[in-house]
């Protein structure tokens, strides 16, 4: 008796110590994953916090009617077609007259940006009377120049290790000390498109090439989505057909996307002849991957409802369809609008089924419509990713992050929606 009592403590307290073990292994391998998103988001911070920030120069701009309106015409296509980066070199010129050596005024004149003279066309469009002036003006440096003021460029390399010469250093040294340079938060990443200069691109073409291609992934993957879950559900009678129907969504809710590109090009570019690169043929293709998770998404959320309630409305004359209308529908929506919310969430995410139908292209006009050529925000991080300057790491960074706050935004609302309208029988 005692030997068996002796045994069965062992027992006992080796599964507890068991059951330590596993709860043990199950904290570490959690706190290991929070481990590994913690080190991902500290370093996209850490690369893309300074594509917030822009530095820009002051330079005294003389508004040359020789080169601005030479006829004196003042005609707003003229003042417009003007070269008013010329005159931004030339301030510079000015500013360090003793640059006189090609090369090194060729450096000079690089040090703002190559967009520095739209700067002074949107001044001089906008008051046209200060053409033959005299005026400061605050432009963009240039990515390299931008890099060195961020610290990103080390002073103490040697001179052909860094992109940056010695004296190009001196010169911004020398405005430094003058109170010529400054650090302003950058609105052009919010407010501009892509460009091949780092420090005029932006994401907000990609945003609204992303917006009109949701808006069309929403418009043909809800209701068709819906729809579909509602006949299955509710109407579809059980044969092997509607097994075949439902064994086949589930194996396309695991389809790589990859292959609805591939869909996409083969039948809505090439059959039908549909724009490439428009929202209105990404929209199309995101819906056909997004249906399968939509469907199974309000299935489940059909299923959910309680029977009485079908029983109960069918017991007082309700039609089938009123019962699944009036009542089903109306008690598994939040369900529904979290599986539609996810689903989304997921399609804004995705880049390789847009690849495949061009929306890969360099797009610099912000889409004014759904069969415009755009670009989205996963394929703009893509095509920054793969540039050579070094200023453009610090901006795919900076659009994962804006990126990453429109998923967690849509995932956040599915979960409020969810909370807020769910019921419990």
């Amino acid at each position: 008796m005692k030997q068996a009592r002796g045994f069965s403590e062992r027992r006992l307290r080796r599964r507890y110590a068991a059951e330590r073990r596993f709860r043990l292994t199950g904290l570490l391998a959690i706190l290991a994953a929070v481990a590994m998103l913690g080190l991902l988001l500290v370093s996209i911070v850490a690369k893309g916090y300074s594509a917030f920030l822009q530095s820009e120069l002051a330079v005294e701009v003389f508004y040359d009617p020789e080169v601005i309106d030479p006829q004196a015409e003042g005609d707003p296509e003229v003042l417009a077609r003007a070269d008013y980066q010329l005159l931004v070199k030339r301030a510079l010129y000015e500013r360090f007259p003793e640059v006189s050596e090609r090369r090194a005024r060729r450096r000079l004149a690089g040090l703002v940006s190559s967009g520095a003279g739209d700067v002074l066309r949107a001044r001089v469009l906008t008051d046209p009377g200060i053409v033959g002036a005299r005026g400061s003006v605050w432009v963009k440096t240039s990515d390299d120049i931008d890099s060195l003021l961020k610290g990103f460029v080390s002073r103490g390399l040697a001179e052909g290790d860094r992109r940056v010469k010695d004296d190009e250093i001196s010169w911004i040294d020398a405005l430094e000390a003058a109170g010529k340079v400054r650090t302003r938060f950058n609105t052009t990443f919010f407010t501009g498109s892509d460009s091949r200069e780092p420090e005029q691109a932006g994401i907000w073409g990609a945003v609204v090439g992303s917006f009109l291609t949701l808006v069309v992934t929403l418009a043909l993957s809800f209701p068709l989505g819906v729809l579909s879950a509602v006949y299955l559900e509710e109407f579809a009678p059980r044969n092997r057909w509607t097994d075949l129907i439902e064994v086949n969504i589930n194996n396309l809710a695991a389809v790589p996307s990859i292959v609805f590109g591939l869909l996409g090009l083969a039948v809505f570019l090439n059959f039908f002849g549909l724009p490439r690169s428009a929202p209105l043929v990404g929209g199309m293709v995101l819906a056909l991957m997004t249906l399968p998770t939509i469907i199974i998404a309000a299935r489940a959320a059909l299923k959910a409802v309680p029977p009485s309630i079908r029983e109960a409305a069918l017991g007082i004359g309700a039609s089938k369809l009123q019962v699944v209308m009036h009542h089903v529908l109306p008690l598994a929506m939040p369900g529904v609008l979290t599986g539609t919310i996810i689903g989304m969430a997921q399609a804004l995410g995705e880049t390789a089924p847009l690849l495949m139908i061009g929306m890969v292209a360099f797009i610099v006009d912000i889409p004014g419509g759904f069969t415009d050529p755009a670009t989205v925000l996963p394929v703009q991080i893509y095509i920054w990713a793969d540039a050579p300057e070094r200023a453009f790491v610090a901006k795919t960074s900076a659009a994962i992050m804006v990126l990453l706050a429109f998923l967690i935004a849509m995932n956040a609302l599915a979960v409020l929606l969810r909370k807020r309208f769910e019921r419990r029988w």
